[in-house]
């Protein structure tokens, strides 16, 4: 019976620790999906600082109330503190980051850009250790796991995206390609992106400044949420926060009301898909992942989106899979459960050492309850014969 009951905890237990990781697979098909709805958006000739700016707005509206009624008995005052780290992380994981990477891509590419955000698990393990979110202990194995793991992740997203060696067919073609239709119907000119070597180089600047407040963004949720944690309320004021600086910063270079005006389209689609999906549901889900394991293994999985969109591009967007596309995947994949293992002997060692320190606790507490009734026993005689 207590074989059983402690197999059924300890099932209960692996139960409990994949949720994390559950939750961060969804939350990268989904931003996945966000790209192939970019894509799509941009063909439909819309702009896309309006875009991120109706996203916001859109996953404040779905938020709001939600957060309103789920946390209205649990929920705590708001302060003047919360409300300016809600602020800064809106600034940094929404407006910055997403206006910063787009302007980068108008520069470059999307290619370009999309290989550049891959350097975000190396920002944050880099700002997760002088914030001391993480420990560096490059001298011990999970610490060299995790240093190797965010290496391979990254190397392999770049050659995923960099390499593209022989053709490789893995399934037959679906002979779709939606962008091409939209692009054809509204008769959008191809672009060539950035060919001038310093519309390159500042390219590459704006995408490495997105990266870089992306993963300060990673940092500060993870303090946000433990001065305040109500997961919906924070996601909410942080929308709230961001679409107001979108807002702002899409009319200072568009005021065009075409722009603007929505209708029952593929623009409108993406909006509710990027807004409601991505930036309200899955933020939730993202900022309790952070607050369970830690900024350095939310941003661990963000390679494994460019494995995803390369399978949607292929089957949606009329796009070829090629060699590098597979050796990239595999090198990620790697990476990925590289890092996962290091933190899980990280904690099991914490969590042994801390037993230890409970148990040392209790031997000193024993020792000092049998050594007091000895000096009692030797007084009460002398006691007696006065």
């Amino acid at each position: 019976m207590g074989g059983g009951a402690g197999a059924g905890a300890g099932g209960w237990g692996v139960m409990e620790g994949m949720k994390p990781v559950a939750g961060m697979v969804v939350v990268q098909f989904v931003f996945a999906g966000v790209n192939i709805f970019y894509k799509l958006a941009v063909c439909d000739g819309m702009d896309m600082r309006v875009l991120i700016a109706y996203r916001y707005l859109f996953a404040s509206v779905v938020l709001a109330p939600l957060a309103y009624f789920v946390e209205r008995k649990k929920r705590t005052k708001l302060t003047w503190r919360v409300i300016f780290l809600s602020f800064i992380c809106g600034l940094c994981g929404g407006s910055l980051a997403q206006n910063l990477y787009i302007s980068g891509m108008k520069l470059t590419s999307a290619t370009f850009a999309s290989a550049m955000t891959n350097l975000i698990p190396a920002i944050t393990f880099v700002l997760a250790v002088l914030f001391r979110y993480e420990g560096l202990a490059i001298r011990t194995v999970p610490g060299q796991a995790k240093v190797a793991g965010t290496l391979l992740g990254v190397g392999g997203a770049m050659l995923l995206t960099f390499y593209k060696g022989a053709h490789v067919t893995l399934w037959p073609p679906t002979n779709v390609n939606l962008a091409a239709q939209l692009a054809a119907r509204h008769h959008a000119p191809p672009t060539v992106p950035g060919g001038d070597s310093g519309n390159r180089v500042m390219g590459s600047l704006l995408c490495t400044g997105s990266c870089f407040f992306y993963a300060l963004w990673l940092i500060l949720q993870a303090r946000l949420s433990r001065e305040y944690p109500f997961h919906y309320s924070t996601t909410a004021l942080m929308c709230l926060m961001s679409a107001l600086q979108s807002s702002a910063f899409a009319l200072c270079f568009d005021r065009d009301v075409v722009q603007w005006r929505l209708a029952f389209d593929i623009r409108l689609l993406a909006i509710l898909y990027a807004g409601v999906f991505a930036s309200g549901v899955m933020l939730v889900v993202l900022a309790w992942c952070v607050k369970r394991r830690g900024p350095l293994f939310a941003s661990v999985f963000n390679p494994m989106m460019l494995v995803v969109v390369a399978v949607l591009s292929t089957l949606l967007l009329g796009e070829e899979m090629h060699l590098g596309t597979v050796l990239g995947a595999m090198l990620i994949v790697t990476g990925l459960y590289t890092v996962l293992w290091g933190k899980r002997r990280e904690a099991a060692a914490a969590a042994a050492e801390h037993g230890k320190v409970n148990a040392g606790e209790v031997l000193h507490i024993d020792v000092v309850v049998h050594r007091h009734p000895p000096p009692q026993q030797e007084q009460s005689p002398a006691t007696t014969t006065r």
